[in-house]
């Protein structure tokens, strides 16, 4: 181009003064895809002669439309440039690569010093808006490592993550590992280069139709392009989100953590559980923690970051990925602490995207290796399978309250494509990994058999219900052989919806919810009153039926408060003078100690109540505790207003059932709500005001959800059993609602 156009000017006949061509955008980087747009500017000072301007323009731009160049032009003075620059974050960024193609250099040379001295001036102002516009931008293209057909230029790690980190570097505000930025860049482009050669077109996604033609230009499976381009975008990603948080730092620093200083000056910083705390916005390893010898570390971590929806910080990662290797099967608190993780919700993703980058996960699940940055056959999957397991992870958590096992749907979210990426039907392969996956993780041999079965039979809702008459009542029959209880099909049900929600828009379609429900519905009815085995027995604690794990004979003292260790937590024995209220008041004192109560049991004799508490904190103090449960239980302690939450927290409305056939002796109610301080208390108040007594409780949680069990016995009232039972419940809703 330069050497067609002679840029002159008015004054004095000196070729090129104060006017230039300046290239922009990728032009101006020299880095231009066949296909791309020609970006250029004709840049001239103030007062340059309007028509020789004219006149030079029109010299430049008609050989180029000739010729059929992809020409993006503009006319602008430097004072028009700067101006735009400082207005549009989009403009700057291209001002900060622009180069001279001909004319006078010194008007490119001082166009960008003033526009980079602005951009660092502004920065603080200017940075903000260029982080909005990049979530905008992601949240419309998605991202490049996970989207079925990515855009190489404007997905999340794709081309333009690349450009947006170059404006960040040049903003001195941060620093960012440049060198593997643009070496990531540069292949990206190189692929990119090829898709517009073999395609003839400007477009930048990457499409399966098109997939073939790139490999063989590059000499490659399409598989591996498909995996060397999801690799590119997934650590371009990677650096951009650390990029990000530091300059979230820089912009609105935390809060001072230190609460005291102990010697040499380390500050203390919050904790949050057992080695784990949580800095600038990230959860971290606290001082102290060790990986090797704590098995349960990196799960607990992950929990902690994913219920609070932060980062867990990327060196925090690392070293746990440093660590040993856990042995198997995993132990209760391992195995409860990953259903925390999956049935975390949204703040799952970054936190296992974390936690794969480092290597973490495929030590937890060296099997994800065979889906990780995997695109999917099915047209209707708009995300890679591994990025759409975690998917149904977070719409299987928005159905936990649906079914009794909560621990056993999450898991089976997780693991229903893990036989893909091999020879033969995924369901078929993936149902024997996931039962060996389940047994290493824990799980007692009969919830891996439901969870196989779960991943096995995956896709025989939609498959049935689209494919065979429902009206038919061999459907039905057929469905119930395979599942066999109702427990079973409820949720295999929210696991059908879970995967289809997470596919895409077009796999669940109202007609085709319709109908999977309509063939639950008429399967249900088949199989009656089976509600199988997945009860609170399959719960951590104490078996139903069992004897109370060393429950003292009831002391004489008005109140005795004894602790002692227990597997990741602590037993309480406390002994009190009975009377109506008294669980539901004790469960008030520990919630306010910040207890998390695991299962509750309760003897009374000659008066005296003596409970037995199991808690999640392994250290707790039995003089502190037995001062604040004096308190509350002589009033002077009022709980009501310090546990009560405003209404509205929760979008779905409690559900209290009656557990059918479960104890000869008492009736067993299920109380399905979120989880919350105070809910314990909630539950055993309810019950205390309808007159009831409580025998015992188990509870659980998963994730955002509470599964609590309650053993009740009453005194007749001239009702039912069975009236009682379900008035008893629709109290206990209500206070809960």
């Amino acid at each position: 181009m330069s050497d067609r156009v002679r840029v002159t000017s008015s004054g004095g006949g000196r070729p090129g003064h104060g006017l230039a061509l300046v290239a922009v955008g990728g032009y101006g980087r020299a880095e231009l895809s066949p296909a791309s747009d020609v970006d250029v500017v004709l840049v001239h000072e103030p007062g340059f002669d309007p028509g020789l301007l004219a006149e030079i323009a029109d010299a430049v731009w008609y050989p180029l439309w000739d010729e059929a160049v992809a020409l993006d032009h503009a006319v602008r003075s430097t004072e028009d440039m700067i101006s735009a620059a400082s207005a549009d974050h989009r403009a700057a960024a291209g001002m900060l690569d622009a180069r001279a193609v001909a004319g006078d250099r010194s008007v490119v040379m001082a166009l960008r010093s003033t526009v980079l001295a602005q951009w660092r001036r502004d920065a603080r102002r200017r940075v903000p808006e260029l982080r909005e516009a990049n979530r905008v931008r992601v949240e419309r293209a998605g991202w490049l490592a996970e989207a079925a057909e990515p855009d190489l230029k404007e997905s999340g790690g794709g081309l333009r993550d690349g450009i947006v980190m170059r404006s960040l570097v040049a903003t001195w505000l941060v620093d960012i590992p440049h060198a593997e930025t643009e070496r990531l860049r540069s292949a990206l482009l190189d692929v990119r280069d090829v898709l517009h050669e073999v395609s003839g077109r400007r477009s930048d996604r990457l499409t399966h139709d098109i997939l073939p033609d790139v490999a063989a230009a590059l000499g490659m499976a399409p598989s591996a392009v498909d995996l060397h381009v999801r690799d590119l975008g997934r650590r371009t990603a990677h650096l951009s989100a650390l990029a990000w948080r530091r300059v979230e730092d820089v912009l609105a620093p935390a809060p001072s953590q230190t609460t005291g200083r102990r010697s040499r000056g380390v500050p203390r910083l919050p904790r949050l559980a057992d080695g784990v705390a949580e800095l600038n916005g990230e959860v971290v390893l606290a001082a102290g923690a060790d990986p090797g010898r704590d098995p349960a570390l990196g799960l607990r971590a992950a929990a902690c970051a994913a219920r609070r929806g932060v980062p867990l910080s990327a060196s925090a990662a690392v070293r746990l990925a440093d660590a040993t290797v856990p042995s198997t099967p995993w132990n209760p608190e391992m195995r409860r602490l990953l259903v925390d993780l999956l049935a975390a919700g949204t703040g799952l993703v970054r936190v296992w995207d974390e936690l794969d980058f480092a290597g973490v996960v495929a030590q937890w699940l060296p099997e994800w290796d065979a889906i990780r940055l995997r695109g999917s056959s099915s047209p209707v999957h708009t995300l890679t399978i591994d990025r759409h397991s975690i998917e149904t992870c977070l719409q299987a958590a928005h159905l936990l309250r649906d079914v009794r096992r909560p621990d056993l749907l999450v898991v089976a979210a997780l693991l229903h494509d893990i036989g893909k990426g091999r020879d033969g039907d995924h369901s078929e392969i993936g149902a024997p990994l996931a039962r060996d996956i389940a047994r290493r993780w824990g799980f007692i041999e009969s919830d891996a058999d439901s969870i196989a079965l779960l991943v096995r039979w995956h896709l025989l809702l939609p498959t049935t219900a689209t494919r065979r008459d429902i009206e038919d009542p061999a459907t039905a029959a057929n469905v119930a052989q395979i599942v066999r209880t109702t427990d079973t099909l409820t949720m295999l049900a929210a696991l059908t919806e879970a995967d289809a929600r997470a596919a895409g828009p077009t796999a669940w379609t109202s007609w085709r919810a319709g109908l999977v429900r309509g063939l639950v519905a008429k399967t249900r009815d088949h199989l009656g009153d089976t509600p199988g085995t997945a009860g609170p027995g399959g719960y951590d604690g104490w078996p139903i039926g069992a004897a109370e794990p060393g429950l003292e004979p009831p002391a004489a003292e008005a109140l005795t408060v004894t602790t002692r260790p227990h597997h990741d937590g602590s037993l309480i024995q406390i002994s009190a003078s009975d009377r109506a209220g008294l669980m539901a008041d004790l469960a008030g004192g520990l919630a306010l100690a910040g207890l998390q109560i695991r299962s509750a049991r309760v003897l009374t004799q000659r008066g005296v109540a003596s409970s037995l508490w199991e808690t999640t904190r392994a250290e707790v103090d039995p003089a502190g505790l037995q001062m604040r449960l004096r308190k509350v239980l002589d009033g002077s302690l009022e709980l009501a207003s310090r546990l009560s939450v405003p209404s509205g927290g929760d979008r779905a409305p409690p559900i209290v059932t009656v557990l059918p056939v479960l104890s000869p002796t008492a009736t067993v109610i299920e109380v399905r709500a979120r989880d919350r301080r105070g809910l314990v208390w909630s539950v055993c108040r309810s019950i205390s005001a309808a007159g009831w007594e409580i025998r015992s409780a188990h509870l659980s949680t998963f994730g955002p959800e509470a599964r609590d069990v309650f053993y009740v016995v009453d005194g007749a009232d001239g009702a039912s059993p069975d009236e009682r039972a379900e008035r008893l419940c629709q109290q206990v809703a209500a206070a809960l609602a």
